[in-house]
């Protein structure tokens, strides 16, 4: 978005994308249109479908001022609006996958990203191979002449492992193959894949731009030479959000600048105390000079959230579920991106190459809004009753 030909700041941009209130008598907000028959003016018009608007699972003006949003963050040709993250992951695959095709997914992956593959994909018929997060340009070598598809993830779910992103991208094009991003870390924020040679963004928008743990919504976003076959897909399956939830996560999409940065601000802060702290074995925050793809994350960030995990000094899942049942502020709860702090247990033995090693059980953190010292507090009594247990 330019004014007098300078770019404007992102909160800024969030605050004004998306749609035009002068469009809406100057209501500052978009109507939430409910919507299943649109009808026609005219048989003729019906029959060429020449009309903005033709079927509610087609876009309606809520689902289109936040695509519009969200292709103005991302720079992309075309969004999506789909039920849920997962939603996001499935639909895209589906559109660019088919039986004999073989797709390469990161080890590290979100695990019903992986579940969905390791299901739906298979029996489908689609060859489905895991390669390492730190692949890089090397993983030319997995490519094979039917790979139509690599997934990426960056940071890692879990683990935090940072890929080089350009290197794979511009090995998958070498070879013809598209290449699909889960960016719901970073967000459109601090990573825009498509500047990196991403061709799909996605995004679970359940996360930081809703920002309030009471909705599911995913958005997946293409460039100009993906965006046919992406939305002709989306179509097909008739894979639509509902009105509420889409208006719902436009309406987060205004605070998600101050409410990111403030979560970055706090995490960074009790990841690097946790760093000193007795009974944390590691803090696997890319953000932190301390962690091996800092640099990498240096060079293609510009910013890190507030989700991280810290390894345990130690012990097994007797000291992991003590530290757990200890907090009393962060709650034990899957998601992460609302204003509230959660924690929970680290599953590994899913992956088939990046298993680590590491010298005792992960505990994944989502650094809320929450004062910082009262969350410190907190996780000081989680590792106390590790340590006593």
């Amino acid at each position: 978005m330019t004014k007098d030909g300078n770019e404007m700041g992102i909160n800024t941009r969030l605050a004004h994308s998306g749609n035009n209130p002068h469009d809406y008598f100057g209501f500052v907000n978009p109507p939430v249109v409910h919507a299943s028959t649109v009808l026609y003016p005219n048989a003729a018009t019906m029959a060429a479908r020449s009309q903005k608007y033709t079927y509610g699972t087609r876009g309606t003006p809520t689902t289109d001022a936040l695509a519009s949003a969200i292709d103005g963050l991302e720079g992309s040709a075309g969004t999506i609006v789909v039920p849920s993250g997962l939603a996001a992951v499935t639909v895209p695959l589906l559109a660019f996958l088919s039986a004999g095709d073989h797709v390469l997914i990161v080890d590290s992956v979100y695990h019903p990203t992986r579940n969905f593959a390791d299901t739906m994909l298979k029996r489908l018929g689609v060859d489905v191979e895991y390669y390492d997060p730190h692949a890089g340009a090397g993983i030319a070598a997995l490519i094979k002449s039917n790979t139509r598809v690599v997934f990426t993830e960056s940071p890692a779910s879990n683990t935090f492992e940072v890929q080089d992103i350009p290197a794979i991208a511009s090995a998958a094009h070498a070879a013809g193959a598209i290449v699909m991003m889960d960016n719901t870390w970073a967000t459109p924020l601090y990573f825009r894949p498509l500047d990196h040679g991403v061709d799909i963004s996605i995004h679970a928008a359940t996360k930081y731009p809703a920002g309030h743990s009471d909705v599911l919504l995913g958005t997946a976003s293409a460039n100009k030479a993906c965006w046919k076959q992406l939305c002709e897909t989306f179509y097909t399956m008739g894979c639509c959000a509902g009105p509420d939830d889409v208006y719902q996560v436009l309406r987060g999409l205004r605070t998600m600048g101050v409410r990111l940065d403030h979560h970055q601000r706090s995490a960074l802060d009790i990841a690097g105390w946790l760093e000193g702290q007795p009974g944390v074995g590691r803090v696997l925050h890319p953000a932190l000079p301390s962690h091996p793809d800092h640099d990498l994350w240096k060079r293609d960030f510009c910013g890190s959230s507030g989700i991280f995990s810290i390894v345990l000094a130690g012990g097994g899942q007797k000291q992991q579920h003590a530290f757990l049942d200890a907090l009393r502020i962060f709650g034990l709860g899957y998601s992460w991106g609302g204003y509230e702090s959660l924690a929970v247990p680290v599953f590994l033995g899913d992956r088939v190459v990046a298993k680590g090693p590491y010298d005792g059980p992960l505990v994944r953190l989502q650094i809320g809004l929450e004062d910082v010292d009262d969350l410190k507090a907190d996780l000081a009594r989680g590792l106390a009753a590790a340590k006593a247990a």
